[in-house]
């Protein structure tokens, strides 16, 4: 099955526990105001991809023993398919390494995905898609709405286990701010820059103003109209 991405990222260390594989959907309609990947709004950008394409990073992610993968965006449920087929094959990869492993191998790696969505308003489809995460977290970013929780950008977000796995992960950072770093960075070609993670009120500003005072200057910024 093919999909639209804005990119992948290995090893992320700040949308989730631990060392994780990340995967950004492209494409969103909800376009939240003040968000910081607006170029992965534009459902005709980004590179065209398939789901055994990613699959087979998740594979090498788990070999060389990562915590988790990480599916954000863009909004993953407006490729809703693809999305349910990515987690379906993420957790047969993972829980064959495991059964290979026996009970000396690494703990489970867990299947995160965020979403723009409340759940009251998913459809049938995407409700079945997220059915296969271990964990989600929900509800649009509001600027307005600051927060130091953990791997949230706004205090409406909430984290919600939906697997035995995800409860016993997740559990203990429902309220807890986050444990490290909230932004890391990564060359993505061209002279750009990529920022992952969730960053608090101002610190792109911040970044900003620092990386000026050194003399190197943005020509784009995906967190500005």
């Amino acid at each position: 099955m093919e999909l639209r991405l804005d990119g992948t990222h290995y090893p992320l260390e700040t949308l989730g526990p631990g060392k994780r594989l990340g995967v950004w959907f492209q494409g969103c309609s909800l376009a939240c105001p003040g968000c910081m990947s607006r170029h992965t709004w534009d459902p005709e950008a980004g590179t065209a991809a398939t789901v055994s394409e990613v699959l087979a990073l998740w594979q090498g992610a788990l070999a060389d023993g990562a915590d988790g993968l990480t599916v954000s965006g863009g909004e993953p449920l407006q490729q809703a398919a693809a999305l349910a087929e990515l987690l379906a094959g993420a957790a047969r990869l993972r829980d064959g390494a495991r059964r290979r492993a026996g009970s000396a191998g690494p703990h489970p790696a867990d299947l995160l995905v965020y979403t723009g969505y409340e759940p009251g308003e998913l459809t049938p489809e995407q409700r079945s898609a997220l059915g296969g995460a271990d964990a989600v977290i929900t509800g649009r970013f509001r600027v307005a709405e600051p927060t130091r929780l953990a791997w949230r950008g706004s205090a409406n977000q909430r984290i919600v286990p939906l697997t035995p796995l995800g409860a016993a992960r997740y559990a203990p950072y429902l309220t807890r701010e986050s444990p490290g770093p909230r932004l890391q960075t990564g060359p993505a070609g061209n002279g750009r820059l990529r920022l992952y993670g969730v960053p608090l009120r101002g610190e792109l500003t911040e970044l900003e103003k620092r990386l000026g005072q050194r003399g190197v200057g943005f020509t784009e910024r995906s967190w500005r109209p």
